[in-house]
């Protein structure tokens, strides 16, 4: 019995299946295992080798796996039902299957040991993004990545082979009768005629001088190959998506100079053919593709801002939330590409440090300890150090509300916390609503002098 792939689609006709795993519980006492007889028919579905399932299953029930490839046996030490390894299997398929943007399981994955990265690119919405290498199984695909162990790959080598015979065969170059006569010796009196050519030859219409067509079609425009431009930009167009992932994990190959040139770049095309404001998804995507993420907001504030920041703020928000948000190193690169703007503009911007600093926290780019960390340390990386001590004196207004906010936070919270203590709730058998009633605790009098027994 089959089931989606993605369990969370109830649609039954959905197209993406796979066969539900079955389990074998094997062995008794300290041998016990659990064999896992169809996973490399599951693994064929998912397009992963059968091992990273299987090893994923370890890692999660923190057992020990065992894998046969020969004999096509995967096994995971202890018992364990055929229900459970299937939810396990499901958060598996969530996690290094399906597409982060489509949720499509048509996704191909893009091992990098020398970087330590797993990048994953999705053949259905083009989709190109970076895993969080934080599972241990992610450990074990960077040492054993699905080039080395797909199980895929044969299929496809046997289909290349197949074409290639088909090719031959319709060239004449195959193993047949024709390829049998030319090693047939011919009389030395007889003069050897040359070896028969393709129809399609371009030196065989030159030998015979007609045209090699026997049914009448005398159409000469099918057997060359086009050569102006829009033919070699449609074959362009039509390179597959292996050789497209091939040449971008080339890209991570290069140094991080580089690779942000190359995030320049893109950033730069996409705003002069105006197509920026949307396309904040697709600059991320680019982002950690080429593993600059956190340099992002250095870049798109050189891109994006100019004098008029603040209205353009507003503009771009979504695109610098996508980087800064829960990213305190990016929110670093935010500040110092802010630095460089004011030395660009330092006339229109100098007096306008700290409301320009409050736009960005009240737009939650900024968080408070990456502004307080910002504001002690006075750094020369982007601007001179003259001019990094000057923005920090225009910002002291800022960072002193921010301090100011934060300990009044902290102290209203502990005078709600002391109201707590002395409220009181009251119940009533003739009160229809639930009463509270602030009670005044009374302070202890003193204790009395200690009193003598023996006088009573």
């Amino acid at each position: 019995m089959s089931v989606n792939v993605n369990r969370s689609v109830s649609d039954q006709f959905y197209r993406y299946k796979m066969p539900r795993l079955i389990a074998k519980v094997e062995g008794k006492g300290n041998g016990i295992k659990t064999v896992i007889v169809n996973m490399v028919d599951v693994a064929k579905a998912l397009n992963r080798p059968p091992t990273y399932p299987t090893k994923f299953f370890g890692c999660e029930l923190g057992a020990q796996t065992q894998f046969d490839t020969k004999n096509d046996r995967y096994i995971v030490n202890g018992s364990h039902e055929a229900n459970k390894l299937q939810d396990m299997l499901d958060g598996f398929i969530r996690k290094f299957v399906l597409c982060a943007e489509c949720d499509n399981p048509e996704t191909d994955l893009n091992v990098n040991p020398k970087k330590q990265t797993i990048g994953t690119s999705c053949k259905a919405c083009g989709y190109r993004g970076m895993l969080d290498t934080r599972h241990k199984l992610c450990t074990f695909i960077l040492k054993n990545p699905p080039e080395a162990s797909d199980s895929g790959s044969t299929t496809a080598k046997k289909e290349k082979e197949k074409k290639n015979r088909k090719k031959d065969k319709e060239n004449g170059s195959g193993s047949g009768e024709a390829g049998n006569q030319e090693n047939i010796d011919a009389p030395d009196a007889v003069v050897r005629s040359p070896p028969p050519l393709h129809a399609s030859s371009c030196l065989y219409r030159c030998r015979s001088g007609s045209p090699p067509f026997q049914d009448g079609d005398d159409d000469d425009d099918d057997w060359g190959e086009e050569t102006t431009k829009e033919a070699q930009r449609r074959r362009m167009e039509e390179i597959s998506d292996h050789a497209k992932n091939l040449t971008l994990s080339e890209d991570l190959e290069k140094p991080l100079e580089e690779r942000v040139n190359l995030f320049y770049n893109f950033v730069k095309q996409r705003k002069e053919n105006g197509t920026v404001d949307s396309a904040d998804k697709e600059i991320l995507a680019e982002a950690e593709r080429l593993d600059v993420k956190a340099m992002g907001p250095l870049i798109l504030s050189e891109l994006l801002f100019d004098e008029n920041i603040r209205e353009q703020l507003k503009k771009y928000k979504r695109h610098f939330l996508r980087f800064c948000h829960n990213n305190k190193k990016a929110q670093k690169y935010l500040l110092g590409g802010f630095e460089c703007l004011v030395k660009l503009h330092q006339v229109q911007l100098l007096q306008r440090v700290p409301i320009i600093l409050k736009d960005f926290y009240d737009a939650d780019l900024l968080e408070e300890d990456v502004i307080f960390a910002w504001a002690e340390k006075v750094s020369k990386k982007y601007v001179s150090k003259e001019l990094a001590k000057e923005i920090r004196a225009k910002a002291a207004p800022f960072i002193k509300w921010l301090k100011e906010a934060e300990e009044e936070s902290e102290g209203s919270d502990e005078d709600d916390e002391e109201d707590d203590e002395n409220v009181e709730v009251v119940y009533s058998s003739s009160a229809r609503e639930l009463k509270v009633e602030t009670v005044k605790v009374d302070k202890p009098e003193k204790e009395d002098e200690d009193i003598d027994i023996d006088a009573i």
